[in-house]
């Protein structure tokens, strides 16, 4: 038991794994700061600014993992696609959470707090095993599928187009 422990411990890319709570702990900051601007800078209804805050960070967010927690060279929209719904799938999981701890008799505080914790571990998941699977220490052969974000890429490798 204590050799299977030591094992699962040495493959876990702790490295990845701690960029990628630095980078979620940094956009709790970044998120807040997006929203502050487009709240009382822009003056945009709280309806359309958390929105509008909640995309961009998502974006910045993605960049960041892709590039510095995962050590990507070129983002892809396929990587993007799978981090938005993998966000999404975390979004849902705290509602749900949240709302039926609550339901129960829970404060809502803390049943919030236990859905960020499901959430999250719905996010490591999806980060480490489907968006960014066998990325955390290189490109794997599947990646070679992916279509590059940068369009000076594509016209680049596009056969007849200088």
């Amino acid at each position: 038991m204590k050799d299977k422990l030591a094992t699962l411990a040495n493959r876990l890319p702790l490295r990845s794994l701690t960029r990628w709570w630095i980078v979620g702990m940094a956009f709790l900051l970044v998120g807040t700061g997006i929203l502050y601007v487009a709240r009382d800078i822009l003056r945009l209804p709280v309806i359309l600014a958390t929105p509008v805050a909640a995309e961009l960070t998502l974006l910045v967010r993605f960049l960041a993992n892709d590039s510095w927690v995962f050590g990507q060279g070129n983002p892809t929209w396929r990587r993007l696609w799978q981090f938005h719904v993998a966000s999404a799938g975390g979004f849902v999981i705290w509602m749900a959470v949240t709302n039926g701890l609550y339901q129960l008799g829970v404060q809502y505080l803390i049943a919030s707090v236990i859905g960020s914790a499901c959430s999250m571990c719905f996010s490591i998941v999806t980060n480490f095993l489907w968006v960014w699977r066998g990325k955390a220490g290189g490109i794997s052969s599947a990646e070679s599928s992916d279509v590059p974000m940068n369009l000076a890429q594509v016209t680049k490798e596009a056969p007849g187009v200088e």
